[in-house]
């Protein structure tokens, strides 16, 4: 009696999880909207007003917009959570010239992780399938963040380094935004 009532236990449990993920799966867009506009006001906190001198180093990355558009809305899906992973890799890491509040990297790398922790969750094996059988945009996604990457290290990590990427980061956080708005 003891074993029959564990597992409908367990399967009460799996069942009660299930559904709450899957509600959470269908509150995604509105999730994002919130935590991209709550990682946009961190991006701004965690600096003061772009600084003249870095101005003369600007440099181009250009963002593969469209690897965020293409026909299914679980490519897109799965585009956002490996930009998001890689905009954690590149902010989790020699910010000690960047001279930055603290507080607000931290809430803005929680706030990213939590984000691709929820995108995990929601993207099923048949999603993650539409983005590998496009690997070209997978290959364009690691290109630009090499890039941002590759100019950090040249630039040694440096205040002016950190201040394009971070102005790069808000750019292409805003370009996420206008996407998950028609999702």
């Amino acid at each position: 009696i003891m074993n029959v009532f564990g597992l409908i236990t367990i399967g009460l449990i799996l069942l009660c999880t299930t559904t709450i993920s899957s509600l959470q799966c269908n509150h995604l867009p509105l999730q994002q909207r919130k935590m991209i506009e709550n990682s946009l006001q961190l991006l701004d906190k965690m600096g003061k007003k772009f600084p003249q001198q870095c101005l003369r180093e600007k440099m181009s990355f250009r963002f593969p917009e469209q690897v965020l558009k293409p026909r299914q809305k679980e490519a897109v899906k799965v585009a956002i959570e490996e930009i998001f992973q890689h905009i954690f890799y590149i902010f989790s890491k020699n910010l000690t010239l960047a001279a930055w509040d603290g507080t607000a990297i931290e809430q803005f790398q929680n706030g990213l992780y939590q984000q691709i922790e929820q995108l995990e969750a929601c993207v099923t094996k048949k999603q993650t399938h539409y983005f590998h059988s496009n690997e070209v945009n997978r290959l364009k996604l690691k290109k630009y963040f090499q890039k941002i990457d590759c100019f950090l290290k040249d630039k040694q990590h440096n205040l002016c380094s950190w201040e394009i990427s971070r102005a790069e980061m808000r750019r292409c956080l805003q370009l996420i935004d206008k996407v998950v708005r028609k999702l």
